[in-house]
This record gives structure tokens, sequence and C-alpha cells, in this order.
């Protein structure tokens, strides 16, 4: 065999090695990913430690899941949207949310917080 055979052979061998081990690196992240994701679909601690911070929720009878959980965001009560939603379609909850006027508190779990919104009482806002 000739030198530049040898050559080229040597640096297909090492992209073949490489691309494996990108493939291996890839697919180790996205199981990390996933596994992190999935941990906090039923672990996810609350937005802060204790104490908290009050906030007033007006939950629509026209919302979804996703609407819900897009304004729970906003407010600083959850970290992401897209969690809260799956923790909602997991729970036993998620035919049982009613609108209504909701305090909520920042120290309080998702699951939590359902448990408000789905309860039979809600507060309505002091008028001026």
């Amino acid at each position: 065999m000739s030198a530049s055979k040898i050559v080229l052979r040597i640096v297909s061998i090492s992209f073949t090695v490489l691309v494996f081990i990108l493939v291996v690196y890839g697919l180790y992240q996205v199981g990390l990913y996933s596994y992190d994701y999935g941990y906090r679909i039923f672990a996810e601690p609350a937005v802060t430690e204790s104490g908290g911070t009050d906030k007033l929720v007006n939950i629509k009878e026209s919302m979804d899941s996703l609407e819900i959980g897009t304004l729970l965001e906003e407010k600083g009560l959850v970290r992401d949207r897209f969690l809260f939603v799956l923790q909602l379609k997991l729970s036993a909850y998620s035919k049982t949310l009613k609108p209504g006027y909701y305090t909520l508190n920042t120290s309080m779990t998702a699951r939590e917080m359902m448990q408000v919104m789905s309860g039979e009482d809600t507060e309505e806002p002091a008028e001026e």
C-alpha cells in the first residue's frame, strides 16, 4: 500500500471515531436533560423557599392549561410554563381547575397551586 492510502485510511478512521464520540456525547446530554426535566415534573420545588409573595391570579373560563401556565410564569409563580402544563396533565387536577380569583404564593409548589385552583371557594378582589 502506498503512503497516501495509509494516510487516507487513518483520516477516515479518525473521522468515524470523532463522529461516533460526538453522537455518544449528544445522546448523553439529551439523556441528562430528559432525566432532569422528567424529575422536575414530579419534584419541582417552589420558586421561593419560604415566606414568598402573594400574587392575585384570575383564571378565566376560556383559558386552557398553556394559558394558565403562561399566566403563572408571568406572575413569577412557576419557572417554566411548559413544565406546569405537563405537571397539570399528569396530575389528578387536569380537568378540575375552576375559573375565579385566587391568591397564590411564590412559596407554593405547582401541586399546591393546582389544589387551590381546583377548590370550590374563590376569592373576589376587594373593591375600592
